[in-house]
């Protein structure tokens, strides 16, 4: 019972682990599944541990994640902080053509008080008045357009001399939608004074 076992006995075992011993694994073999980084393990096992264990305890949790964003983000509009800036307003090319069309006088700007004058003039029912209205109508649009065709030549060559390496997709269109807003309402609010150089 408690005797060494013969050389005859052993002699099987060793001559199979021999045989497999000698078939080559394959390197690229799968083992099964990927092992997971350290850092994925640890917030796995965070989430595990935070998760809610009910439904509507999630969406509440969710919500209040949500309306801490927007939260930051509407201080960021104020404020100009870069981090918690909506994705359209972030990075250096749009944080310059933002500077660019703040510092200068748009036609654009004043459209919708023109817009109110002439409106108000279009409405009274005197003949004359009504003609001036039409003519100022086409005179405010004919500025509008003037303006913006030499802005956005200005601006795309400014980016060009800048930033020449930065992708620039969307920039000029971005800067000219921006003189549509009035300077008091954009958002995010201008950081430099008319006249300011960027």
């Amino acid at each position: 019972m408690f005797r060494s076992r013969s050389k005859e006995e052993k002699a099987p075992t060793d001559q199979v682990t021999a045989d497999l011993s000698k078939q080559p694994r394959d390197p690229e073999a799968p083992k099964g599944r990927p092992t997971p980084k350290r850092s994925e393990a640890q917030t796995q096992r965070r989430r595990a541990q935070t998760a809610p264990l009910d439904r509507k305890s999630a969406m509440k949790r969710q919500r209040e994640v949500r309306r801490q964003d927007l939260a930051k983000q509407r201080e960021a509009l104020n404020s100009g902080d870069e981090r918690y800036l909506p994705v359209r307003d972030k990075g250096p090319v749009r944080r310059f053509v933002r500077d660019y069309v703040d510092s200068r006088f748009a036609v654009a700007e004043f459209f919708l008080p023109m817009a109110v004058i002439i409106l108000v003039l279009s409405m009274i029912r005197t003949g004359n008045l009504q003609q001036i209205s039409l003519v100022l109508w086409l005179g405010v649009i004919v500025m509008i357009v003037i303006d913006s065709v030499f802005l956005s030549f200005r601006l795309r060559k400014q980016l060009n001399e800048r930033f020449p390496n930065e992708p620039k997709r969307g920039a000029v269109a971005y800067g000219l939608m921006r003189t549509l807003q009035m300077r008091r309402l954009r958002l995010p609010k201008p950081q430099v004074k008319r006249g300011e150089r960027p």
